[in-house]
């Protein structure tokens, strides 16, 4: 990482720096395959002949969706299409977006060379080191930048061919469905008729002779199955077969859809590196619930943790109202349910310096996790094993299996027959996730039973403890109170 020491700056401030025209030409509309070796080198990436097309995929998945034989509505199918369809467009509306928008970045980029390539003639000793080799990390932005500009513009062709695609078979389908119709108002009219004519022929056998009716009635009878068949024979199975085509069309374009937004993650945090490469510190570890944030030194000359004070914030919006985390002030942090869909930042003091690190977007939601509270909560009483870590703020002599029960009105911990603790919801419970631990802490929570009896337990997994948080949050709302940590409530209830 690039240091500018103060001579620079005050150099910088005597010399000025020549303004750098925005004119950007590009030599070819072809983005090229590159990517950065050791030592910073560009090393250019060999195409894999093995990686299957779009057109490939999304033939193979139709030859796999026509063997099913299932059923489903004409009103339905023209549902389906036509949200495919918005879908299909709403994705190259945002295509035509981040394509105007890697354009800027490409200007931006092309100043701050240009701005760089001035000052080299103008600085000597140090100083000339830093700006060579910051030019050099600009040009090594520019090239992943076009790389990642490259994979976006091959997306969008994709898309503009699933959209091309998705117009085809939504004209086929109507084409299909015309005829389907058309063939089963035949076929209905033709066993109307049928179911008409038997009634018919069996009034005037009951009017003929009611001795041979019998015989006469088993006749009757197997017409009437035979109309019955026949009303049956129309049977939508093409129109299943579209119907399931549709769904891992639409499939491919939800997993387009979030590919897109790591690749737009992966952008915004290579220029957040770019603006931000003078600092000490950085978060590392996947932004999600189920995982955890560390802070980090970026070399080895930056000052210890442990010698810093460290305070965790929740945003709910970039730039927006910042509450303070009560009890985050280790550099280990596992977010909790409250933190999905905010952004977490942590402020760092160090020798009368402040150092403030921010996630790069919001907190992501668990894959899966809220369908299993939603089948959980149909139930009257929820067990979860877990392990007692501490209890009053000391560490717990026994590592034993306990377990913990959340009902629907009260939360229990026991072990076997030996009840623990046993409380029904109320305003001095307390219940979040621990903030602060190392590794295990995604998969711990603290829970405040009541007034001076607390405990700190660990789950088998980090999906187990988040479903246990937000079970009993569901319940106690239910029971009018709002079950959060230490401070929490105030700011929930604000």
């Amino acid at each position: 990482m690039t240091r500018v020491g103060r001579d620079f700056a005050n150099s910088m401030k005597r010399e000025a720096v020549p303004p750098v025209s925005a004119d950007v030409i590009f030599a070819t509309s072809r983005f090229p395959n590159y990517k950065i070796g050791a030592n910073n080198q560009i090393v250019e990436v060999k195409e894999d002949l093995k990686v299957l097309t779009m057109k490939e995929v999304v033939a193979r998945e139709t030859a796999l969706l026509l063997e099913q034989q299932k059923r489903l509505s004409v009103r339905d199918l023209a549902s389906k299409f036509e949200k495919g369809l918005a879908a299909a467009a709403k994705l190259s509306d945002e295509a035509r977006l981040r394509e105007a928008a890697s354009w800027e970045k490409h200007v931006l980029l092309k100043k701050l060379r240009d701005a760089l390539e001035a000052l080299r003639g103008r600085v000597a000793g140090k100083n000339k080191d830093d700006v060579e080799e910051a030019v050099a990390m600009v040009e090594a932005l520019a090239v992943q930048l076009t790389q990642r500009e490259g994979e976006l513009i091959q997306e969008k062709e994709e898309v503009k061919k699933l959209a091309n695609f998705l117009k085809q078979a939504s004209e086929d389908a109507k084409k299909l469905v015309d005829e389907e119709r058309a063939f089963a108002r035949a076929e209905i009219e033709n066993a109307r008729a049928a179911v008409q004519r038997v009634e018919e022929a069996l009034q005037e056998q009951e009017q003929m002779s009611r001795a041979s009716g019998k015989q006469d009635m088993e006749e009757l009878m197997k017409e009437v199955q035979e109309a019955r068949r026949i009303k049956m024979l129309h049977q939508p199975s093409k129109v299943m077969d579209m119907d399931h085509e549709l769904r891992a069309l639409r499939n491919q374009l939800a997993e387009k859809s979030k590919h897109s937004l790591l690749l737009q993650k992966e952008l915004a945090m290579s220029k957040r590196g770019a603006d931000n490469e003078a600092d000490s510190y950085e978060l590392d570890g996947p932004e999600a619930l189920g995982s955890y944030l560390r802070i980090q030194p970026c070399s080895g000359s930056d000052p210890e943790l442990l010698e810093c004070l460290i305070q965790w914030y929740r945003l709910t919006a970039e730039g927006g109202k910042k509450e303070l985390i009560s009890g985050a002030t280790k550099s280990v942090y596992a977010p909790e349910p409250f933190d999905v869909g905010r952004i977490l930042q942590a402020e760092i003091f160090s020798y009368g310096q402040k150092i403030t690190l921010t996630t790069t977007g919001p907190i992501d939601p668990a894959a899966g996790l809220g369908n299993y509270v939603e089948s959980l909560v149909r139930r009257h009483d929820t067990e979860f094993n877990v392990v007692i870590a501490q209890m009053n703020g000391e560490d717990f002599p026994s590592q034993s299996i306990h377990v913990l029960h959340i009902g629907k009105m009260r939360m229990k911990l026991c072990k076997g027959k030996t009840t623990v603790a046993k409380e029904y919801y109320s305003i001095t419970m307390q219940l979040c996730g621990i903030r602060g631990g190392g590794n295990a802490a995604a998969q711990a929570l603290f829970w405040q039973a009541k007034a001076g009896l607390s405990f700190v337990l660990a789950f088998e997994s980090a999906r187990e403890r988040n479903a246990a948080i937000m079970l009993a949050r569901r319940f106690a709302f239910d029971c009018n109170i709002i079950l959060g940590g230490p401070d929490d409530r105030a700011l929930l209830a604000s």
